[in-house]
């Protein structure tokens, strides 16, 4: 009779196309056709009788393998997509009026960028993100590894913070954070995972982070984790308890960061706080940036020449602004938040925890960049090392981008494929 179910679950799978969904769906049925099996046993039917009855009562296998093709096939999410190609060739934009279009270095590189983050993130939204559930020590330590690596071997500085440089790729430490990442993921989708052991790993990570002498990524990093604390397996005291003691942590750090910096670093943060008054110093870059801005108009001025420092890079917005206008600076602002919303849709469409977890942290990476990096050019936010996902320049933003949208579309794709446990 086992062969008969057997024969009975090969028959619906054979009418679903995706193999992954004919994993689930054969879990699904399997698992429903026990349940019935005893019901009709404690009916009083026999164990061959009770299956039979069982599967009969399924119906054809033709006709429910049609049904479970419609309801689990694999979704793409095509509005990400379209979001992801319109970003991609945005790009390119602000390339032109810097003159860098005419150097085949610089166009070559962002195409193979561009080319390689589409790689990434179809790449992974073909990969199932269920089967990365179990990797979170893999993930962590593949983390630890590389800043570890940067730490001892990093061989020069770009924008004062150390990288390995191997020819044209530049290894950072904004690299690690898509495997802790992931592997927080899997920790907080784990009901074994105890307060002490999230205190042992977020300080050493943390640590990792701050040696590596990377404000910006630290303050990514742990934006992300306490985001995604919020959706972990703890109870709700215990969350709270953690965050108390975070915030309580953070706040004596600061007293003692600010005691012992330099006037440097001093006047950097001061600069920030009343650029008017350190319009010699740290706050330039404050007034500057906001002169660009607020001289583009509404159309830009496509025949200025005026310098623009880290054009391509961090002021990247500043540029997008100044050269092509406000109502196209705005259009730009709301296409890239268009990925915000959008992930907060799939968010409340997705009932796996794993994914929800997923989806928290790709929201947060990709917010804190996007809103940092704007803020920052603004004056509303201290000015880091923050790129612009997918308009500034570089291979590592736009991979590091590339990995969150894959990540998302894997999610999204797998949204109608249940695990039954």
């Amino acid at each position: 009779m086992k062969n008969k179910r057997h024969i009975f679950l090969s028959e619906v799978t054979t009418q679903i196309k995706s193999n992954e969904a004919k994993k689930y769906v054969s879990k699904e049925l399997d698992y429903h056709l026990t349940q019935g099996k005893k019901v009709w046993m404690e009916k009083g039917l026999e164990d061959l009788d009770a299956e039979e009855k069982v599967i009969e009562q399924m119906g054809s296998p033709i006709d429910l393998g049609r049904q479970f093709n419609k309801i689990h096939r694999p979704r793409v999410d095509w509005l990400i997509i379209l979001l992801l190609v319109t970003t991609l060739c945005l790009g390119f934009l602000p390339l032109f009026p810097l003159g860098y279009m005419d150097e085949p270095h610089f166009i070559t590189y962002k195409v193979v960028f561009t080319f390689l983050g589409s790689v990434i993130a179809i790449g992974l939204m073909l990969i199932d993100y269920k089967k990365l559930t179990r990797l979170g020590w893999f993930f962590y330590t593949l983390g630890t590894l590389l800043l570890l690596s940067i730490y001892f071997f990093s061989n020069t500085l770009i924008g004062g913070v150390p990288v390995i440089q191997i020819g044209p790729i530049t290894i950072e430490s904004l690299m690690a954070v898509p495997f802790f990442f992931l592997a927080w993921a899997s920790f907080f989708n784990n009901k074994k995972l105890k307060g002490w052991h999230f205190g042992i790993l977020v300080f050493i990570s943390t640590f990792l982070f701050f040696i590596a002498d990377s404000i910006a990524t630290t303050y990514i990093y742990i934006v992300m984790v306490i985001s995604m604390l919020g959706w972990s397996k703890f109870s709700r005291k215990t969350i709270l308890i953690i965050l108390g003691s975070m915030v309580s942590s953070f706040f004596i750090l600061g007293i003692l960061v600010w005691k012992y910096i330099s006037l440097e670093q001093k006047d950097r943060i001061l600069g920030f706080l009343n650029p008017e008054k350190y319009a010699t110093g740290a706050g330039y870059p404050y007034l500057y940036s906001k002169e660009f801005i607020i001289n583009a108009g509404w159309f830009g001025n496509s025949a200025g020449s005026e310098f623009i420092p880290q054009a391509h890079t961090n002021f990247v917005f500043v540029t997008f602004t100044y050269y092509y206008g406000w109502i196209f600076a705005f259009v730009l602002v709301l296409i890239l938040s268009l990925f915000v919303a959008r992930m907060v849709v799939v968010f409340n469409k997705i009932n796996d925890s794993y994914g929800k977890l997923l989806l928290v942290g790709a929201v947060v990476l990709y917010s804190v960049q996007l809103f940092s990096n704007i803020g920052m050019v603004l004056g509303l936010f201290p000015l880091t090392t923050m790129s612009l996902p997918f308009i500034s320049y570089g291979l590592m933003p736009t991979m590091f981008n590339a990995v969150l949208i894959g990540i998302v579309l894997s999610v999204y794709r797998r949204k109608n494929i249940l695990i039954i446990s």
